[in-house]
């Protein structure tokens, strides 16, 4: 069965009682496993400090669990990132004698709308989510192709370079030739594991690791993309429309340093020319990026701007 993962954006460590914890930095995993049947539970560490790991927790998921302890600016935030990214599958833990109606007005015409109220009861939870994992069914891929953004990597002796992260399109199989995007880097899969165990074949939505014949560890980086998809994009320079979020108060300027996140990359961009049209919320935008952005066509990402103060997500950016 495929993983299933959940961006927990919950007090730190809500998710120990879900799972056993996994690779933490900026971001912290924790895995729950029952047969073949997994889940992964990816919390925000260092979050509300840092945006970056708020981006990459609701990146590498596919549903989302919410605990509101306080309506303030960091929920608010939240629902703007959630939506942003597109996460529509998701459930809400409130507390602190918070009710739904105090909510309903902030995430009216989000995705979070749709999320299901729950009570707070972590075994029954972690077993409805391990249910849910279980009912999945693989992609039915006809190709050999795929892509796995990076999250973490590192040296292991006796096996070399492993690479952590999420298949993102299409599969993975053992022994396969990848680039190493950005780059012109080829590397070979040497293992694929799952949760810890062997397997010959990753697919869409799965959590792996992949141990690497032909590169070393400080050639890759969060972000790097691993791939033998054809169609794969690098770009320098974007000129794309943008849609900002209705909250974001006034027009976008050449000259501000935006970051742009898609899938584990989370770059600055620099605006360097725009059309405001008559809805200046919907500009068409000139970005100059600090590094290559690996992405496929015709996705989208998330535009963000750091020195926003309360409201550091700006909207999102369609995708060449």
């Amino acid at each position: 069965m495929p993983n299933l993962s959940v961006a927990v954006i919950a007090p730190i460590d809500y998710s120990k009682d879900l799972g056993k914890k996994g690779t933490s930095s900026d971001i912290t995993l924790y895995d729950a496993k029952r047969g073949e049947s997994t889940v992964s539970f990816i919390e925000a560490t260092k979050y509300p400090e840092r945006l970056a790991p708020l981006y990459f927790a609701c990146a590498m998921a596919e549903s989302a669990l919410m605990v509101v302890d306080e309506v303030n600016a960091q929920f608010g935030e939240s629902i703007l990132m959630l939506d942003a990214v597109g996460i529509k599958e998701g459930r809400i833990i409130l507390r602190n004698f918070i009710s739904p109606d105090r909510i309903a007005p902030l995430v009216k015409g989000t995705v979070v709308e749709g999320y299901q109220f729950i009570e707070e009861n972590l075994a029954e939870l972690r077993e409805r989510y391990l249910d849910e994992a279980e009912k999945r069914s693989f992609p039915d891929e006809k190709s050999d192709v795929g892509s796995v953004p990076i999250d973490h990597h590192f040296n292991v002796r006796g096996v070399g370079t492993v690479a952590l992260g999420y298949v993102a399109n299409g599969k993975i199989v053992r022994h396969a030739t990848l680039k190493a995007l950005p780059g012109k880097k080829e590397v070979i899969v040497r293992s694929i594991q799952k949760h810890d165990d062997d397997f010959e074949v990753a697919y869409r939505g799965d959590r792996v690791g992949l141990a690497l014949k032909n590169i070393d560890s400080d050639e890759l980086d969060r972000g790097s993309v691993l791939t033998n998809d054809p169609s794969i994009r690098q770009d320098m320079t974007l000129e794309t429309a943008v849609k900002l979020v209705k909250f974001w108060p006034t027009p976008l300027k050449e000259g501000m340093v935006m970051h742009i996140g898609h899938w584990m990359q989370f770059i600055p961009a620099r605006i360097i020319g725009i059309e405001n049209p008559a809805n200046w919320r919907e500009p068409r935008v000139k970005f100059e990026l600090e590094k290559e952005l690996v992405h496929l066509p015709g996705g989208s990402a998330v535009l963000c701007y750091l020195e926003g103060g309360k409201l550091r997500i700006a909207g999102t950016v369609k995708l060449p």
